[in-house]
């Protein structure tokens, strides 16, 4: 229990907001969730309140967080007709901690300001783990006030917390993030494919790899997945999927080119194509492997 527990909203209780809402209920404090589907076992048997619309979370919370899967979502919830805008009141904080358009996000900050509350955008990275386990990396765009008054909420959340700059600077440290992660998630494959094809056994060329300079928690955690064929989410390769099409939309805006980041979202959009929306992003390496006619852990002709 804490010493002050503050009276929070939360909407959104999917794969990560639901663990993320579970452990600021077990530091205390006193929830009010609204989420598009039904209310999760460890939210729904614990002290949160659940209400009808996001109007009803705004009215009731002094801090409303977000944890939704895209920019129409966030957009949907907040400026919708129940939405969280309508139900706001002068000193409030929004903190929108989905992944989704930097461009968007300071526009939307600038409509919930204008109502006299604060915004802050605060994506994560760490998956399903790290937001179970509180050790999410969160990156925050806004000003250092607000951050400072929400920063003992996202310490409940995780380890690694940055305030990068102003509204957007949290969305586009979060965008570079998922470019970095695709891109090893590509790596990772390509080599743990290679070395299998070779006819080397690719559980001990990754414990092999983990000790010198390639060791990454991509080749930790994805490469574990790709040797046991443990595809099940974890995170959507069509969330990442979305991420990168924000990379390379907001990348044409500036007129920066960012190819590999282009072939990694051609290799997602293969894995759709064979029906694989809902892998876990790991699952890339399939797209490789239909191009090979081979299949990591299977014995090399």
């Amino acid at each position: 229990m804490t010493s002050s527990p503050l009276r929070i909203g939360f909407v959104g209780l999917g794969i990560m907001g639901a663990p993320m809402a579970a452990n600021l209920i077990k530091a205390g404090h006193q929830l009010f969730v609204h989420t598009r589907g039904k209310v999760p076992e460890a939210v729904a048997g614990s002290s949160a309140t659940q209400c009808v619309s996001a109007r009803g979370v705004a009215e009731r919370a002094d801090i409303i967080v977000l944890m939704l899967p895209d920019t129409p979502d966030v957009e949907a919830v907040l400026f919708g007709e129940t939405g969280i805008a309508s139900g706001l009141s002068a000193g409030k904080v929004v903190v929108d901690m989905s992944s989704i358009s930097p461009i968007a996000t300071k526009a939307f900050a600038q409509k919930i300001n204008a109502l006299g509350c604060e915004y802050l955008d605060a994506p994560v990275s760490g998956g399903e783990v790290g937001a179970r386990n509180a050790t999410l990396s969160i990156m925050v765009g806004g000003s250092e006030a607000t951050f400072e008054r929400v920063r003992p909420l996202f310490e409940l959340m995780g380890k690694n917390i940055t305030l990068v700059g102003g509204n957007g600077d949290g969305q586009t440290a979060k965008v570079a993030n998922q470019i970095i992660v695709a891109l090893n998630i590509e790596a990772v494959a390509e080599a743990l494919l290679f070395a299998s094809r070779a006819g080397a056994d690719p559980a001990r060329v990754r414990q092999a790899l983990m000790g010198g300079f390639a060791s990454s928690r991509i080749l930790e955690v994805h490469g574990e997945r790709m040797v046991k064929r443990s595809f099940d989410p974890g995170f959507r390769i069509e969330l990442h999927q979305k991420d990168l099409n924000l990379a390379l939309s907001s990348a044409r805006a500036l007129g920066v080119s960012l190819p590999n980041t282009a072939t990694a979202q051609e290799l997602f959009n293969s894995c759709v194509a064979h029906g694989g929306k809902a892998w876990d992003h790991s699952a890339m390496v399939r797209a490789l492997e239909k191009m090979a006619n081979f299949e990591i852990g299977q014995k090399a002709g």
